[in-house]
């Protein structure tokens, strides 16, 4: 069963771009707060100051490297090194951040990002070590996963790994944004959420089955999600976890709007699962579904609407035009 026919291809692609800009924008000003501080006075809003004291409608690391990512893909059709270069220019000089400054990073993208600085390629800067697991490449991959959505499986999933490497180089890094990017392809074609789980885990589990890290997969591939109590829902830094819960909060909502407060009201990494759970879920419901408001409040909003419209244009020549 589809979801809406409404649904246009360059609204889906601009709804997982902005949707996941809105969500990480969202989740700022409570990160690191745990669940219950957060649930307490929930968010349900954009909000100012707070945890880095950061004005209403700023983004975090992870849009900055989404939108160098992106910028790199229209600049180039595929240079990991482009986007090594952006992510240090990033890093050093304020590139695509909301106010010029970068107010958090994490450790494994800033060491991923300093090998690469010093010569070391871009598909070998990330780290390759079990405890270089974070979200960090998860957080910016929908860009690639947007621009090689209608390439054959085997390109698609090479390119998302190689990408993710820049900064974490580890298989369960890469092959959580092959997953991620599995889910958003068949989003993209119209499956409703749970139609697209289903056959993500039947593509995904044929192509990495015999992999010594599909175990850890197990409950991202095993879950009933809808039945899943919040109280067993993880939202830490860790990569799985922000997968696992991203999925949780769009298969437990209807909407866009439900489904990035929900996973903000988690607590914890609350950007990066807002943002991630905000892309798949813009995604599904399109631009029009994110609150108007909430758009108008992000900073820089005519800068990134040029790119996203720039680039929204490349991806749907690359996937086709129609409707899905």
């Amino acid at each position: 069963m589809t979801s809406s026919t409404t649904i246009s291809k360059r609204e889906r692609i601009l709804g997982g771009l902005w949707g996941l800009l809105t969500g990480d924008a969202l989740g700022v000003p409570v990160e690191f707060k745990d669940g219950a501080t957060v649930q307490a006075d929930p968010v349900k809003d954009m909000r100012e100051y707070g945890t880095h004291h950061q004005p209403r409608g700023t983004w975090s690391d992870d849009s900055s490297m989404l939108l160098c990512t992106a910028d790199s893909l229209v600049n180039h059709q595929f240079s990991l090194a482009d986007m090594g270069e952006r992510f240090v220019r990033w890093m050093n000089d304020g590139l695509w951040t909301a106010h010029g400054d970068v107010f958090d990073m994490g450790g494994t993208t800033c060491t991923a990002l300093m090998r690469f600085a010093k010569g070391i390629p871009a598909d070998q800067a990330g780290g390759r070590h079990e405890d270089s697991n974070g979200n960090g490449s998860l957080m910016r991959i929908l860009p690639a996963v947007l621009r090689f959505a209608g390439e054959p499986q085997e390109l698609f999933s090479d390119r998302l790994e190689k990408v993710s490497a820049i900064t974490h180089g580890h298989a369960r890094s890469r092959m959580a944004c092959v997953f991620y990017g599995q889910m958003v392809r068949q989003l993209l074609l119209g499956w409703q959420p749970q139609a697209a789980l289903d056959l993500v885990r039947a593509e995904f589990a044929g192509s990495y089955e015999r992999s010594p890290e599909f175990s850890t997969f197990r409950h991202i591939l095993e879950d009933d999600l809808v039945s899943v109590p919040e109280r067993e829902i993880v939202s830490t830094g860790y990569v799985l976890h922000t997968l696992h819960a991203s999925l949780w909060c769009l298969l437990t909502t209807d909407n866009y709007r439900d489904c990035v407060l929900k996973a903000v009201n988690l607590g914890g990494d609350t950007d990066t699962t807002g943002c991630v759970a905000g892309g798949l879920a813009g995604v599904v419901y399109g631009f029009k579904s994110i609150p108007v408001d909430w758009i108008r409040q992000l900073a820089r909003k005519g800068d990134v609407d040029c790119l996203f419209h720039e680039f929204a244009e490349l991806c749907e020549a690359s996937i086709g035009k129609k409707g899905s």
